[in-house]
């Protein structure tokens, strides 16, 4: 290696509740789009296992809901009984490349649909969400228990299926930030208003979870907001005292993110998405919204520019308010920003986009030096077709339109 590294923690074992990781390294739990009918399929475990022999510490799965009502994509898993045995047949071929493989549990809330989720869509509050498009019903504090407890039963489930760990989606506008976040909560009753009653629901869940997850020996990850990223959100000041809280349950660690999808979709990944690409992808059956994102998708969708490491300096923040575990996530593309990150305190790093690009990067930052980077270059492509498609790289792909290049490359 060009540089001395031999202090670097990025290598080294981690114990990470009950299991220990062979390095400081997680795939994040970004949405692959591989499944169907909300199970897994062969695409899905392929590519964990790729990111596994990659080198990779733990791969973790995306989005498994924790009920029917949480499914808003029918490529979405639906965290059930039914599909424990494919389950288990990726997480058995991830152990044997090496590597943890955790999942990533959560309900959409206010995002879902009702042909998919088969109910009218639940959330903190009733009203009407331009996201999805549709009416939504306040949850009502019956159904808070209920799904309190679902989250519990999804731990089981995931254990039940092979899988170290689990990730509690508690970010990104999804439903227990619907409860967080005032811009989504209106509620007058005990899960409403102040601060210490719209995180009630939030920790109703994480009692459950992990009093399933003691019994079971599962190591548990939070994924928390640090900010929603728009006037009328939680701010930094807040969700520093909702860590605090997170940190009694005494989680694995608490994963670092922002943004909410229903608002500031782009504050959660950065980066210049290519709206006409979008478009493109869309099926014609939500021909609407495909004709509006082609026209006025990049005034309507907030851009932001990528850099690297870019949650790094609000990270910090939490960093020194907080005594437990943190991992970072937010544009980690090389070795030079891991070291960064871990010589700033954190105790593990997450990535995806770079492993969109290369399943074997990891091992590529073992093998070569400080200035080893990622081929990834920000143009966003995966995520403009993740929803439609699936998750892939501009560069892996070899059939995308001229046209879609003409607008790939304006990004660059």
């Amino acid at each position: 290696m060009s540089k001395d590294l031999h202090d670097s923690k990025l290598f080294t074992p981690y114990q990470l509740g009950p299991i220990t990781l062979r390095n400081r390294t997680i795939r994040s739990a970004a949405f692959e789009s591989m499944g169907k009918d909300f199970g897994p399929t062969q695409q899905l475990q392929d590519y964990h296992v790729s990111v596994a022999r990659g080198g990779i510490g733990m791969t973790t799965v995306a989005y498994a809901s924790i009920n029917r009502s949480g499914i808003s994509f029918n490529k979405q898993l639906w965290l059930r009984d039914e599909i424990v045995p494919a389950l288990h047949e990726m997480t058995d071929a991830v152990h044997r490349e090496g590597a943890a493989i955790g999942i990533q549990i959560g309900h959409c809330g206010n995002m879902t649909h009702w042909s998919t989720a088969g109910c009218f869509p639940r959330g903190a509050s009733t009203g009407f969400n331009l996201y999805s498009p549709t009416f939504v019903k306040g949850m009502s504090q019956k159904e808070c228990s209920e799904y309190a407890k679902d989250f519990g039963r999804a731990v089981i489930t995931a254990h039940n299926a092979g899988f170290d760990s689990v990730e509690v989606h508690a970010g990104h506008g999804y439903l227990i930030s619907q409860f967080l976040s005032p811009y989504t909560n209106h509620r007058h009753d005990c899960f409403g208003g102040t601060l210490e009653n719209r995180m009630r629901f939030m920790k109703m869940c994480l009692e459950e979870v992990m009093s399933a997850a003691q019994k079971c020996g599962m190591a548990v990850l939070v994924k928390h907001n640090m900010e929603d990223g728009f006037k009328g959100g939680t701010q930094i000041e807040d969700n520093i005292e909702i860590a605090k809280e997170i940190e009694k349950f005494k989680v694995n660690g608490i994963v670092l993110t922002s943004g909410f999808v229903s608002k500031a979709p782009m504050a959660v990944m950065r980066g210049r998405i290519p709206t006409k690409t979008m478009s493109y992808y869309m099926p014609w059956t939500q021909w609407p919204q495909k004709i509006v994102v082609n026209l006025f998708g990049q005034w309507m969708i907030k851009q932001y520019d990528f850099q690297e490491c870019f949650f790094l300096e609000n990270a910090k923040k939490f960093r020194a308010a907080l005594q437990g575990p943190l991992v970072y996530v937010g544009g980690i593309v090389s070795r030079e920003g891991i070291e960064q990150v871990l010589d700033a305190g954190f105790d593990l790093v997450q990535m995806a986009r770079a492993l969109v690009n290369d399943p074997n990067f990891v091992n590529k930052l073992k093998d070569g030096d400080i200035s080893t980077r990622s081929g990834c270059d920000h143009r966003d492509y995966c995520i403009a077709r993740m929803y439609s498609v699936d998750m892939q790289c501009c560069h892996n792909c070899p059939d995308i339109p001229d046209h879609l290049w003409k607008e790939l490359k304006k990004i660059k």
